[in-house]
């Protein structure tokens, strides 16, 4: 899909941070754009201040994690605009560091119910109605390297959720080109530094039936405490550009890439060590390198 121009676009999560610059990047293409997202407040905000450019945006209100809702968005989209030709499922929640034995089953429900039913939800309201309309389409599903990748073995509820993620695109996109659809997927990994955005404070959309059964034993930082501690032990941060993050990923889109990141031919060694380990039947962590929690 070379010209973005007039296609519609729908990005769930796409209030704020990562997704919000994939709205600007699919505006500033001539997309047509519908925005998901479960927060109402920062949504109508975001929604009015693309409107005011004169931008082709709507928000609806959306909870990933409920099937009905995604499926109401669905509806929405195909009635309002007849197509969808290009689906990011971008939102994303996180659960404290912890051990596993340490973390408890809400955290599991809820980073689950987001990150990885979010996925399926989309595709499952969407997808087959995509298939159906005979144009070309291509479905985007935000994953992490943290999981997708190589995996961080304190953040086992993030990571294993957004594995689940990379396993799910690579079935799909298999899928839509076996049975000969006019369809690509693709996994988008966040890339190229550390990302200000709103996944350091996840916990403010966390619903009361989820919440945490016990407090963690330590609370996590904000992106502001986490800059502090990090000037202070003499480190410097690098923080990727979430603006040129996402016009990267819609030329990853226009190429056809599976995987769409910055540095993607730096994760070969990563992956080749991790599966000469499984190979010689070994943890594939190096737990000389893992940090102390």
């Amino acid at each position: 899909m070379k010209d973005l121009s007039g296609k519609v676009a729908v990005v769930t999560g796409g209030a704020g941070g990562i997704g919000k610059s994939l709205v600007a990047a699919l505006l500033a293409e001539g997309a047509r754009v519908v925005v998901g997202d479960v927060e109402k407040t920062v949504l109508d905000e975001t929604v009015a201040s693309f409107s005011a450019q004169g931008s082709d945006v709507v928000g609806i209100v959306t909870d990933v994690s409920d099937s009905a809702s995604v499926t109401a968005l669905a509806d929405q989209v195909f009635e309002t605009h007849g197509a969808c030709h290009l689906l990011f499922n971008n939102a994303g929640v996180a659960a404290p560091s912890a051990n596993i034995w340490e973390t408890t089953v809400n955290d599991w429900r809820w980073v689950h119910g987001v990150n990885v039913m979010g996925v399926i939800h989309g595709i499952q309201a969407f997808v087959p109605r995509m298939i159906a309309s005979g144009e070309e389409g291509h479905v985007i599903n935000t994953s992490s390297g943290d999981g997708g990748i190589s995996p961080l073995p304190f953040q086992s509820v993030y990571a294993s959720s957004k594995a689940a993620v990379s396993t799910i695109t690579e079935c799909l996109d298999a899928q839509l080109q076996t049975e000969k659809t006019n369809l690509r997927a693709s996994i988008f990994y966040p890339s190229g530094g550390l990302l200000d955005t709103g996944i350091w404070t996840t916990a403010r959309n966390r619903p009361d039936t989820l919440a945490r059964e016990v407090e963690p034993a330590t609370a996590a930082p904000t992106i502001d405490q986490f800059k502090i501690a990090a000037k202070e032990a003499g480190m410097e941060l690098q923080f990727q550009d979430l603006d040129d993050l996402a016009r990267h990923c819609l030329e990853g889109v226009r190429q056809q890439q599976f995987v769409v990141m910055f540095g993607h031919q730096e994760t070969e060694a990563t992956l080749k060590d991790r599966a000469a380990r499984i190979g010689r039947g070994e943890l594939p962590f190096d737990l000389a390198s893992l940090p102390v929690m």
